[in-house]
């Protein structure tokens, strides 16, 4: 349960379909430039026959740069590129170690290439989850140490991972086996869009560029449209996130996409000018003599109600926003195994979480609109 309980605070500190195409060879864009706009830990760059996609900030303050080229059937690569990892796409299986990568599959229409997973019960898709049950994605354990015997005998095309520091001996044991890794850096992107805009990372997987570039111009277009219309609100609500994890308060730092969110829907965070991305650990009694009158509380996610807080907590009773019941988590979206749905789909789609937080903190706003993610504490 700890182990449990650590990886959805993990995921908590970075905080807060469509029917596809076959892409034809017309349809790709050579055009010899980064095709991406807002995420900064990657870029695509689309030449006759192939991509090269670069990796440039897998984790905080990395140093490496990591380069693969994705090689079209007859696609001829340049001999100066001949050291570069090259990947044949499309892929046609893949092995991914994050939630986060769980929705550009399904996006992509590319679940069923989806062949194994650590901690799958991590997993809310519903699609993902029948095809676990089929026994069609493997269980690989643990992320810091992957199961090579099982990934040798499946020979994925490809091993989607991650890192949080540049001690990843699980992939690169991997590589030395044979086995081809790209890196993924989503995770450490700093704004909603930049994350979002990784799905574009799996289209070239896929050779499906244009359906990723369509889907994200869609998101990206709802996100900035949300954003016009929080800046009608007349009111700017005070903002607590978080809550206790053993003996501190964890939230968002103010430059964080948690914080961002927050921003960009029209409030006043309480911390939102702390710098950096991660997270501030803090004393209860910290935030209680900031925030104790704030208007509005997001939770971490722990809770499913007020009772289970103050069962934990009895001080939490104290906070204004928890007297007048204005505290909400987007704990309720769960897979039949216990994932919650937020960590996995929120950070690819902020135009649903955006729209979310604008309903609760400007409910005139949308009045038609049911958050998806977040509810009310009862």
């Amino acid at each position: 349960m700890k182990t449990f309980c650590n990886a959805l605070l993990l995921a908590f500190l970075s905080f807060f379909c469509v029917q596809c195409k076959t892409e034809t060879k017309s349809e790709s864009a050579f055009s010899g430039k980064n095709e991406i706009v807002y995420a900064k830990g990657f870029s695509i760059v689309n030449y006759d026959g192939y991509s090269i996609v670069t990796v440039k900030n897998p984790w905080p303050k990395a140093t490496k740069t990591y380069t693969y080229i994705l090689k079209e059937k007859n696609g001829m690569v340049p001999d100066s590129l001949k050291q570069v990892m090259v990947i044949n796409v499309p892929i046609k299986t893949v092995v991914v170690t994050s939630t986060t990568h769980i929705p550009s599959l399904e996006m992509l229409d590319e679940v069923n290439t989806l062949v194994g997973f650590p901690h799958c019960d991590y997993i809310s898709s519903e699609k993902v989850r029948a095809r676990i049950d089929a026994g069609k994605v493997k269980e690989l354990g643990n992320n810091q140490d992957l199961n090579t015997e099982v990934l040798l005998d499946l020979q994925p095309n490809v091993i989607i991972g991650y890192g949080i520091d540049n001690h990843n001996p699980a992939l690169d044991n991997l590589q030395k086996s044979g086995l081809k890794v790209m890196l993924n850096g989503d995770w450490n992107e700093e704004t909603p869009l930049g994350k979002a805009e990784w799905i574009k990372f799996f289209g070239a997987l896929y050779g499906k560029q244009k359906l990723a570039n369509d889907l994200f111009t869609k998101i990206e277009k709802d996100y900035l449209n949300t954003i016009e219309i929080a800046k009608r609100a007349t009111y700017t609500p005070t903002i607590l996130a978080g809550d206790m994890f053993e003996d501190r308060w964890y939230l968002p730092r103010g430059t964080s996409w948690g914080s961002l969110l927050l921003k960009e829907a029209n409030s006043h965070y309480l911390w939102q000018e702390t710098t950096g991305t991660g997270s501030l650990s803090l004393s209860f009694e910290t935030v209680f003599e900031k925030a104790s009158t704030a208007d509005i509380w997001i939770t971490s996610g722990q809770f499913s109600s007020l009772k289970e807080m103050t069962d934990t907590n009895p001080h939490y009773a104290k906070f204004t926003a928890f007297q007048n019941k204005n505290v909400y988590s987007f704990s309720g979206k769960k897979g039949k195994t216990g994932g919650i749905l937020y960590y996995e789909l929120a950070p690819n789609r902020p135009d649903i979480v955006l729209k979310d937080i604008v309903k609760i903190l400007h409910p005139e706003l949308l009045p038609s609109y049911q958050p998806y993610f977040f509810e009310k504490l009862k």
